[in-house]
């Protein structure tokens, strides 16, 4: 299939100019000011309006097959992802059951052939059944088919296993996602643990909880050589931990999300759709990580897209599960409420969603370039929408983003050469 894009406000380099792009044969075959070709199936005249930029990667996703597919399945999270420009994902290993070893991981990588939309590369677990603690996997017989390794949902509770699943995963050259949470501080809490969480005498979670973690694994990396990333950072002292260990010349690396960058516990409201883990933290910690994106301490924008039934997160903030759905927001929600507010530039949010990712788990791409594989979205910038969830193609409808008015929609979504999403 030949696609010729014309008149398009086209990422490359580092920055956007209006330019031509003609894809052919999976592959962005040339760019110039002005392309003229006879053959192609398709063309689409920006007039100067859309931008054309590297299809989005989610490095942080839960697609909920196998074992939970009534919250999502790889079909309709895949297809939610593709309509909101992402051309990858990479899904958590929050399964039953959980990706330990070659035979469960089979399980899961059967149904992304068979169903996914767009490329779907999974993470394999840390420790056996995902514990945190135990004993590791053999990493050695997953790596081939996994982007990395993560217990997300559970921090590695020891120092002992986090040292040895360093080790095994530098010799690798593997990458270990961690999530870190400290179990022992938890308390049974559920939200942060500031005002909102006094006032209306629910449980807490501290920031320490978080960051605890974060200062060993730092050291740990330092220690073995192994690449390590931070999942969904959302405190300020984590900010700090990772910006001095980066100074160190630590292998470290890090992701917040959307709803860490533009809400705080001062906008909790007694509803499920406001509950994650980690849970939304106060007003100083959003502003260390709004700085953490300004100064490159935070490399990657990623989604904790966490879809749950209507019932689990019918709850209240007490009882609801935790986890919010992201895919079909992140792009409008950081667009409107950091790049049209002068606080970060087009192209460093492009480069957090599209090209840091890449970079650092390993994934072809990021670049619009000649030669290069033609996985890309279109945006329309000035497209203004509210947010409605009964209009979502994930399966999940809570979000704290619920009837926010955004601007900025994909049109188009091309993964090697083919249109997979294609706004009406």
């Amino acid at each position: 299939m030949a696609l010729l894009i014309k008149n398009a406000q086209v990422y490359t380099g580092g920055k956007f100019e209006k330019f031509d792009v003609l894809i052919k044969n999976s592959v962005i075959h040339s760019i110039s000011p002005s392309i003229s070709f006879d053959s192609t199936d398709r063309i689409f005249d920006c007039k100067g309006k859309y931008f054309l930029i590297p299809g989005f990667v989610d490095v942080h996703v839960h697609l909920r097959e196998p074992g939970f597919s009534y919250k999502e399945t790889i079909k309709s999270g895949t297809a939610a992802a593709a309509k909101a420009g992402y051309t990858a994902v990479c899904p958590m290993p929050n399964l039953d059951p959980a990706p330990d070893t070659p035979e469960h991981l089979k399980a899961q990588t059967d149904i992304i052939k068979r169903d996914a939309i767009i490329d779907v590369f999974p993470f394999g677990t840390i420790t056996r059944g995902r514990k945190g603690m135990g004993e590791c996997v053999d990493f050695a017989a997953l790596k081939d088919n996994v982007i990395g390794f993560s217990d997300d949902g559970t921090g590695v509770q020891t120092d002992e296993l986090m040292k040895e699943a360093m080790e095994k995963c530098a010799k690798l050259g593997s990458v270990i996602s961690a999530h870190c949470e400290v179990n022992e501080l938890l308390n049974g809490g559920y939200i942060h643990d500031g005002e909102y969480c006094k006032a209306h005498n629910h449980k807490g979670i501290c920031s320490e909880s978080e960051w605890k973690q974060i200062e060993r694994d730092c050291l740990l990396s330092e220690e073995t050589g192994c690449q390590y990333h931070v999942c969904h950072i959302s405190t300020r002292e984590s900010v700090d931990i990772i910006r001095q260990a980066k100074a160190r010349g630590v292998r470290v690396t890090c992701e917040t999300g959307p709803h860490y960058l533009t809400l705080c516990d001062k906008d909790l409201q007694e509803d499920g759709r406001f509950k994650m883990n980690p849970p939304l933290r106060s007003e100083s910690d959003m502003q260390a990580l709004i700085e953490g994106v300004k100064d490159g301490t935070i490399d990657v924008i990623a989604t904790d897209h966490a879809p749950h039934s209507a019932e689990e997160k019918a709850k209240g903030l007490a009882g609801s599960a935790m986890g919010i759905v992201g895919l079909e927001t992140a792009f409008p929600v950081l667009y409107t409420k950091l790049v049209k507010s002068g606080v970060i530039s087009l192209e460093r949010l492009v480069e957090m969603m599209s090209v840091k990712p890449r970079e650092i788990f390993g994934i072809e791409g990021g670049e619009i370039k000649e030669g290069a594989p033609a996985d890309l979205c279109l945006l329309d910038l000035d497209k203004e929408w509210t947010v409605d969830p009964e209009n979502f193609v994930s399966q999940g409808r809570a979000t704290p983003f619920k009837d926010w008015k955004l601007q900025g929609e994909n049109l188009l979504t091309i993964l090697r050469g083919e249109i997979i999403y294609e706004a009406v």
